[in-house]
């Protein structure tokens, strides 16, 4: 494996008291985050305890409800649009995942592509043809390089569907998709998800050299490695979500507050589904956005 294709330096997350809310409760909050320029950035905890929402706000794909950061110098949540731009997802379920039919070729076709179409200057657009379909053969090699993915390792090399690809591959895949953005900030849910701890290791080995690289890299996951910045999430209690409930009505109308607690008390009945529900509520507006 290589370094990462040529980018910007990687993006330096800060973030302080972050949290987002959906209609059933709290998708996570008071996430806390200080990681330099080109780290390993972990988000561990359980399923359901909004480690996905929480790596979709910080790439600027999901709107906090409370707290603020900064990533890269720009500001959440006022500069989310400019964030989205240096940042990439690799397989984000609901988000962006691969086309179980589509082969490794369409995919690196298809992204370079869409890379050309909505990153490309004026002026680069106005290059010879050859030149830019060379440039983008350059980036998807450059892409595959720094994911570790051989095209000729594969069943059937380039034309293989992604169906076919086992758990590790289909990793690499979806990494090196994002990587040909050339992102200041790799996202990547579920890193560690349904592999072996060989595989594990290897998967943290290419994150982490993907960092070294100078790409910040930020990784949902079961159980961060040690040498990781990281940040856990953890469902909320019912008695947590509804002491925050009371905090938030404390201004509001007594009609209001009355009609609110009566829900609430309701509604979280098991803290474990309603941030479940939390996350899926933030998750599917994120789909609508």
């Amino acid at each position: 494996m290589g370094g990462t294709p040529e980018a910007e330096t990687g993006a330096a997350v800060t973030a302080e008291g972050l949290g987002v809310r959906g209609s059933h409760g709290w998708a996570f909050c008071g996430a806390d985050i200080a990681a330099g320029s080109g780290a390993l950035i972990a988000i561990e905890g359980p399923s359901g305890s909004g480690r996905t929402s929480l790596l979709l706000t910080l790439t600027g794909r999901m709107r906090p409800t409370e707290g603020h950061g900064v990533v890269g110098g720009l500001r959440v949540p006022q500069q989310m649009a400019r964030i989205r731009r240096i940042s990439a997802l690799a397989h984000v379920p609901g988000v962006i995942e691969l086309d179980p039919v589509l082969t490794v070729a369409e995919h690196l076709r298809e992204r370079a592509l869409l890379r050309r179409r909505f990153a490309d200057s004026p002026r680069g657009l106005l290059r010879p043809r050859r030149e830019r379909t060379a440039a983008s053969r350059a980036g998807i090699d450059a892409a595959l390089t720094a994911a570790g993915l051989g095209l000729d390792t594969l069943p059937k090399g380039p034309r293989t569907a992604v169906r076919d690809l086992e758990r590790m591959e289909a990793l690499r895949l979806s990494i090196a998709l994002a990587l040909i953005a050339r992102p200041r900030l790799l996202a990547v849910d579920d890193a560690d998800l349904k592999l072996s701890d060989a595989e594990r290791e290897r998967a943290w080995a290419l994150l982490r050299e993907i960092a070294e690289g100078g790409t910040t890299v930020l990784a949902v996951c079961s159980q961060a490695p040690a040498d990781a910045v990281v940040v856990r999430t953890a469902r909320k209690s019912p008695a947590e979500d509804s002491r925050q409930a009371d905090a938030d009505d404390s201004d509001a109308p007594a009609a209001h507050k009355t009609g609110h607690k009566t829900g609430h008390k309701a509604e979280h009945k098991t803290g474990h589904d309603e941030n479940e529900k939390g996350a899926a509520d933030a998750l599917a507006e994120t789909r609508r956005a």
